[in-house]
């Protein structure tokens, strides 16, 4: 693994590189672009697959979205739909100048809001030749489920409260433990994963800190991840989601991806026994996961 930067607008994308084992830098490789999910950092799941990867015989790339972990930009912790499809594009941007790497094969994967970034980024970004989704969520729906009118008040009130002096507010994607959870009602099974992965040792890492710019809400909320999909989604797709259903809607959302996308090659696989989180790190589950990935992205990478 290497650490590079990229550039991405007026600031620098901070990346982990991982190369495949007996890499050659003569030889011209397909590359994997890994996207986090909403408040994760490229040192955690999306590394991990990455990781995997490149044990595969793909260069993968995982990234800090902007305004988060290691990269640039201002205002920090924003949450923006438009500048996260907006990162993919950069990051496509940079692969292409790797001398190494085969501009004509460059496959995406997204877990959780990333694979909902990524959905939307193929749209538009006809250099990716494949996607891949692993707990794919459509953020603006999830986001639109629970008082978003009520939500949308509040944003439009700090705003002004910030235009006249105020300090910007910064909120929690999660609470910060599972008593504080519980305390506050929220005993539902996909927030306690969360908290399990993001702030135990299990998955934690210092730089996804939990902190949301509260003021991002109302652009999650307008967003649709897959608005268009039936007319643009063309490329190769893969779904994965596990079938232990949870509020956060992963499973849901990929069959509302797999049913709209205008792909020809689609698919969804379905792992049995695991939930959102543990396609995030847990053994079983990532292996099985991995066990669709890599044939998928050979099939439509390596044999163009």
């Amino acid at each position: 693994m290497q650490k590079v930067t990229f550039k991405n607008r007026n600031w620098d994308t901070a990346a982990h590189l991982y190369l495949p084992d007996n890499f050659d830098e003569t030889q011209k490789y397909p590359a994997i672009i890994c996207v986090h999910p909403g408040g994760s950092v490229k040192e955690q799941t999306a590394g991990l697959y990455a990781g995997k990867l490149a044990k595969k015989g793909f260069i993968a790339l995982a990234y800090d979205a902007s305004f988060q972990g290691e990269s640039g930009g201002e205002p920090r912790y924003f949450e923006d739909p438009a500048s996260r499809v907006e990162d993919l594009c950069y990051a496509v941007d940079y692969i292409t100048t790797l001398h190494f790497a085969d501009k004509n094969r460059i496959g995406l994967l997204g877990i959780c809001a990333g694979g909902g970034y990524a959905a939307n980024a193929a749209l538009k970004e006809r250099r990716i030749k494949a996607l891949a989704t692993v707990s794919g969520v459509n953020i603006g729906r999830a986001f639109r489920e629970a008082n978003f009118l009520e939500t949308l008040e509040a944003v439009s009130l700090q705003r002004t409260a910030e235009a006249n002096g105020a300090e910007q507010m910064i909120t929690n994607w999660t609470p910060n433990s599972s008593d504080e959870a519980k305390q506050a009602g929220l005993n539902e099974f996909d927030m306690l994963e969360a908290i399990s992965y993001y702030r135990t040792p299990r998955g934690e890492f210092p730089a996804s800190n939990n902190k949301l710019l509260f003021t991002s809400m109302s652009n999650l909320i307008l967003f649709d991840a897959y608005h268009l999909a039936d007319l643009l989604l063309t490329q190769p797709l893969l779904i994965i989601v596990g079938d232990k259903v949870g509020a956060f809607g992963s499973y849901a959302d990929g069959f509302d991806l797999f049913k709209k996308a205008a792909s020809k090659n689609k698919k969804v696989h379905v792992v049995n026994g695991a939930g959102h989180y543990d396609l995030y790190d847990k053994p079983q589950a990532t292996s099985e996961a991995l066990d669709k990935l890599v044939p998928f992205f050979q099939e439509n990478l390596l044999q163009q």
